[in-house]
């Protein structure tokens, strides 16, 4: 990462960090620019890093035994996003992390994120504070596929992903949502009626 303070602000919003501090940051955190189509992460993978999205929009997903894909979660700008059951547990990868629309990310290894935390220790609490959110939104995402009809989760969707929808494939969206490329279909015309 080159010198550039207001990509660190930008990730690290509401921090603030002497210029030594920056250089430790800088050093760990690597650009990496995707192409649309581009695979980042695929089973059976070992997952040493997460990417924090400064442009683009990535997906992971998971393929079941029939071959299914179960879209786990969008990525957007502002986001992070790995295989975070592989990255915490040290296991290999079982979803597969691809670019939907061209992206520059950051990429931060584990070991890097642990070099951080020991010679910034705020850092730590700005990583614990982003899991708890995370955490709860993927529980809050559970009770909805739960609890809510398809059309209830789809406007739910939107509101989470309010400029996602003109940049990516319907069966990605019905695969997020559990639903059929029909099903949304019919979903989106009983809406705009």
């Amino acid at each position: 990462m080159r010198s550039d303070n207001s990509k660190i602000k930008e990730i690290f919003k509401d921090l603030s960090f002497s210029d030594n501090e920056i250089k430790i940051i800088e050093s760990v955190f690597h650009k990496v620019i995707y192409k649309k189509g581009s695979i980042i992460l695929k089973p059976d993978d070992i997952v040493e890093n997460h990417y924090y999205i400064l442009e683009g929009c990535l997906r992971s997903y998971y393929i079941d035994n029939q071959g299914k894909e179960h879209t786990v979660q969008f990525g957007v700008k502002d986001w992070w996003i790995s295989d975070y059951t592989a990255f915490f547990s040290d296991t290999k990868s079982i979803m597969t992390i691809e670019v939907i629309q061209d992206a520059i990310l950051y990429r931060l290894s584990k070991s890097d994120k642990e070099y951080l935390y020991s010679q910034i220790p705020r850092i730590e609490s700005f990583f614990r504070k982003k899991l708890e959110r995370a955490f709860a939104a993927f529980q809050k995402r559970i009770l909805s596929n739960l609890s809510q009809t398809a059309t209830q989760r789809y406007i739910n969707f939107i509101k989470t992903y309010p400029n996602i929808e003109k940049n990516i494939k319907n069966y990605h969206i019905a695969s997020y949502l559990g639903i059929t490329t029909e099903s949304l279909s019919r979903i989106r015309k009983d809406l705009t009626s």
